[in-house]
């Protein structure tokens, strides 16, 4: 029996023109041959070379690319390339954000080339706009923003699958069945991606962690960090390496710094804080001024550069401070002990101290290393009750009244204090009521020089002892919190100029925040106006002045959170640098971080660096600290990605419970798939989709930020009040579904 015979396939390759230019393009500076681009489209017969050879002459011929040696061809550039960061949509297209633009440039899916949400780009943009946008199409990517992916499992025979959690990553992963670490199918993982081959769909991956089952309380925390590449433990070397410092204070190491273990001192933090990196001294000097001192806990003694606990130090950059927990950046051994201020022990700390008079000014200032001894430590509601019972009393001529352990008598006796603020340490309540005084004048100047007052609420939850929310409520800031504020102020501005003012000029880390987005102040002022409230943005005295009406304004409204928030995104990020622009937002010249090296990575070099400086250094490298501020600021934005989700998750979990109630509520973000609503009494935001909404077919209007009916004319404006109850809650993609309630 003779065989047939097999048919040769003249089938070609499809959009082979434009897939070479494409491969040409990508790599512009390389030449290739017709083997090189064959092995790129994973194709070997000869009926594919054969049409790869011909598709180049022709190519060639068209002046489209030029063969630069015999049978090695590279593309003609005469496109202007740009560079950017890509900001995934949740439909698979994206802007890039470009300084080469004054808006952003759109990228269609299927421009997109493989590139991922957060990347660094390269792309170029077409001649004529598309759609009403600039619109541009990607052509290499020059830095993935990140390789790690949190998502759901799904096994199949000999493959699986893993959808990832976030709406901006428009690709499910293909992981081989080899590399699926045990994983079950419905299991949460985090998944690192290897490889897209060319003709490939999706990115090939490998699970590296199985986070759990999702819904549960850990895995979906757990999860949180891992999509920000945030660790929640500490390696074994590293625990290990700080469990055996030795954190004992020495006659030595005491000698080395300044005693002020006999002045009085405490420390102010919120209740359930378990880390005290800062504390206050207080004494009334002979010459009737105040020396206050400003003592953060001296980290950088403990840990060393190069050692591995400065290394993870530095890799993780802050703490992160989730719903239920906090993430520390250092091991517990000097986090909540040998670094912490607790009360009735003596620590080694890093300190700023000033002599100030009754109108805070600053007549003398001290910067170094000392050993101090913390009298007591208060809750902030503690201090507030002192200074809201507002005791009087004379302030005495001479100090000796103010030593430890003596007691002022003129306090007044039928003030009702907490027993702690009181009865223990009464000459404390003294100090607390100077240092109020003295803080608010210091804001109110402040406040005169341009500074904008942010004092947003924050969200905070009664959790049980499962973490499971039982209830809401909102933390605002009083004055005890503001007394803490303005001394930590002042000790970061103090030790920036310091070192800032210095000739020659010194390589030091600052926190800077740049001026306002003249566009956001527009896109604000046009918000706003929707409450009924005016702007004035002539120049920079009327734009703080006129934010600060605002926020004042907004106060007890049903819009107050909605207004903070957008005021605080029109604003400039602040970052850390080497090179100081100031701060805008607290009208400062000169800032850094110097007061939290227990929870921020900045101040503990800060710490060092001012130690080099005053011990007579020579100027470090720039470079190198530039780099380091610049993965510093990074990880703080990571952090605080984390820290909403974390928030925007247990908001979700609480709701779970609450499916059956009717909740008012104020249209926060209308677009053109719906309108989002915040809920007044709890600050839980959640989306009531277009396709809801059935009285009428409903459009998005852009110009008065509104849904409008096609036949009613009826308006869901932002801002705009409604009642809404729970359609749908979602934990694992962190989404909160609303319906209207007529």
């Amino acid at each position: 029996m003779t065989r047939k015979k097999k048919r040769k396939s003249n089938k070609g390759i499809s959009n082979l023109s434009n897939t070479i230019l494409s491969i040409l393009k990508k790599e512009r500076n390389q030449a290739f041959n017709y083997k090189q681009i064959a092995a790129k489209l994973g194709v070997n017969d000869a009926s594919s070379r054969n049409q790869i050879i011909k598709k180049l002459a022709q190519l060639a011929a068209k002046q489209e690319i030029e063969q630069v040696e015999r049978g090695k061809f590279k593309a003609i550039v005469n496109t202007e390339y740009h560079t950017g960061i890509l900001d995934m949509g949740a439909k698979g297209s994206g802007y890039i954000i470009c300084d080469d633009f004054d808006e952003d440039v759109f990228i269609a899916s299927n421009n997109m080339n493989k590139a991922l949400n957060g990347d660094e780009v390269e792309f170029y943009v077409y001649k004529r706009r598309k759609r009403g946008k600039i619109e541009g199409e990607i052509t290499n990517i020059l830095k993935r923003e990140k390789s790690e992916y949190v998502g759901v499992i799904q096994l199949h025979s000999n493959y699986a699958f893993v959808i990832p959690d976030s709406n901006k990553m428009y690709k499910d992963i293909f992981i081989p069945i080899n590399k699926t670490f045990k994983a079950e199918d419905g299991d949460k993982v985090l998944v690192k991606l290897e490889d897209w081959p060319e003709k490939a769909d999706s990115p090939y991956g490998k699970v590296i962690k199985v986070l759990g089952k999702p819904g549960e309380h850990n895995t979906e925390i757990h999860a949180i960090l891992a999509e920000y590449g945030l660790p929640y433990e500490f390696p074994y070397e590293v625990e290990t390496f700080a469990n055996n410092l030795d954190t004992s204070i020495t006659k030595d190491e005491i000698a080395k710094r300044r005693d002020m273990r006999k002045d009085l001192t405490f420390t102010i933090d919120p209740k359930d804080a378990k880390d005290f990196d800062d504390a206050l001294s207080f004494k009334v000097l002979e010459n009737g001024l105040y020396e206050v001192g400003i003592h953060i806990a001296d980290v950088s003694h403990y840990v060393k550069e190069g050692t591995i606990l400065d290394d993870e130090a530095y890799e993780r950059g802050t703490s992160v401070y989730l719903v239920d927990r906090v993430v520390p950046m250092l091991p517990e051994v000097l986090s909540n002990n040998a670094c912490s201020l607790r009360p009735n022990e003596e620590k080694l700390t890093f300190s700023a101290v000033f002599h100030i008079n009754d109108k805070a000014e600053i007549k003398e200032q001290w910067f170094g290393r000392t050993v101090t001894y913390s009298d007591a430590r208060f809750a902030y509601e503690e201090a507030q009750a002192i200074i809201e019972n507002n005791i009087e009393f004379v302030i005495p001529a001479k100090a000796e009244i103010y030593n430890r352990g003596e007691i002022n008598t003129q306090i007044s006796q039928d003030v009702s204090l907490t027993e702690q603020a009181y009865n223990t340490k009464p000459e404390i309540a003294e100090a607390i009521l100077v240092l109020d005084r003295l803080a608010k004048l210091m804001r109110r100047k402040r406040m005169k020089e341009g500074a904008i007052s942010f004092d947003k609420v924050e969200v905070k939850f009664n959790l049980d002892k499962d973490s499971k929310p039982t209830g809401v409520f909102f933390k605002t800031s009083e004055d005890a919190n503001k007394l803490i504020e303005e001394f930590m102020l002042l000790a970061n501005k103090k030790v920036a100029e310091f070192i800032g003012k210095q000739s020659p000029k010194k390589t030091f880390v600052y926190r800077v925040h740049d001026e306002p987005d003249d566009s956001k102040l527009a896109n604000l002022q046009g918000i706003v106006s929707k409450f009924g409230y005016k702007l004035n943005f002539q120049d920079r005295k009327s734009i703080s002045t006129s934010l600060n009406n605002l926020l004042k304004d907004v106060v007890g409204t049903k819009e107050q959170n909605l207004v903070d928030t957008l005021a605080i995104r029109s604003m400039s990020k602040a970052e850390y640098t080497t090179q100081n622009i100031g701060h805008y937002g607290l009208a400062f010249d000169y800032y850094s971080h110097f007061t939290s090296p227990i929870r921020r990575y900045p101040d503990v070099m800060v710490h060092r660096l001012l130690q080099h400086y005053l011990d007579g250094g020579k100027s470090a490298n720039t470079e190198a600290y530039e780099d380091k501020c610049q993965h510093s600021s990074n990880m703080e934005n990571l952090a605080t990605k984390a820290e909403r989700d974390s928030i925007k998750y247990m908001q979700i979990r609480f709701m779970e419970d609450h499916k059956n109630e009717h909740f008012v509520g104020v249209i926060s973000g209308v677009t053109d798939w719906g309108i989002y609503v915040e809920i007044i009494a709890n600050k839980c935001e959640g989306m009531v989709s277009i396709r809801d909404i059935k009285d009428d077919h409903y459009a998005f209007d852009q110009s008065v930020y509104a849904l409008i009916g096609r036949h009613t004319k009826n308006m869901y404006q932002l801002g705009d009040e409604v009642t809404v109850k729970v359609k749908n809650t979602d934990l694992v993609k962190k989404h909160l579904d609303f319906i209207l309630v007529d």
